[in-house]
């Protein structure tokens, strides 16, 4: 059955999914959405997700959406080069992980952009430096559960593949404003880990193409 994964540049959640099957070996199509010109909001997609998200991934006859279930889905059904642990306790740990990477750390990159790109008169020096700050606590509060190379040991796993497309995008912020992004924003061991997972050549590959 054919694959097809329809993503968006510059969606973490996509992103992950596109990881997710690369890491996999899984052969499949990216059909690629472009949000500025309302790709995501076209009835052919709308039929597919009616609430014109990114990413959706059908295989087959069957259509899933939400980044996290795709990510189940993916594990699942293609269970070679697994991203989840086998043993309970480990997996479970990974999932809430996961949770925090998308409720709390994605989150706090969100009040960063909107404080980053915004018409320049409606540019809020303050607005921008508290959520910098508090953006820089919560990539502290990443140090230390780094369990070895990866998050969760020597192995990649699928909270790396979601954490580190939250944060990748600071490195526009600073394009953007690199007088209010500071040097020290990543801790030295989360700067180590954000290298290690950017050199990975899937990452160059599914790389948001807006971005090169």
């Amino acid at each position: 059955m054919s694959v097809t994964l329809y993503y968006g540049s510059g969606s973490a959640y996509a992103w992950r999914v596109w990881l997710a099957l690369e890491h996999k070996g899984v052969p499949h199509e990216v059909k690629l959405l472009s949000f500025s010109e309302g790709g995501h909001k076209t009835p052919e997609y709308t039929r597919l997700n009616p609430r014109q998200r990114v990413p959706t991934l059908v295989d087959g006859d069957f259509i899933i959406r939400e980044s996290a279930a795709v990510m189940e889905y993916v594990e699942e059904r293609w269970p070679e080069q697994p991203l989840f642990a086998k043993e309970l306790h480990l997996r479970a740990t990974q999932r809430r992980m996961i949770r925090e990477a998308d409720d709390d750390a994605g989150a706090k990159v969100h009040q960063v952009f909107e404080a980053v790109f915004v018409p320049p008169e409606k540019f809020d020096a303050g607005k921008l430096s508290g959520a910098v700050a508090t953006l820089k606590a919560e990539i502290a509060m990443w140090e230390p559960q780094i369990a070895g190379t990866y998050m969760n040991g020597e192995t990649v796993s699928a909270v790396d593949y979601t954490l580190y497309p939250h944060l990748a995008i600071i490195e526009r912020f600073r394009l953007r404003k690199p007088d209010a992004i500071p040097a020290d924003l990543f801790t030295p061991k989360m700067a180590a880990w954000a290298e290690r997972m950017k050199a990975l050549p899937i990452m160059q590959k599914t790389w948001p193409p807006h971005w090169k």
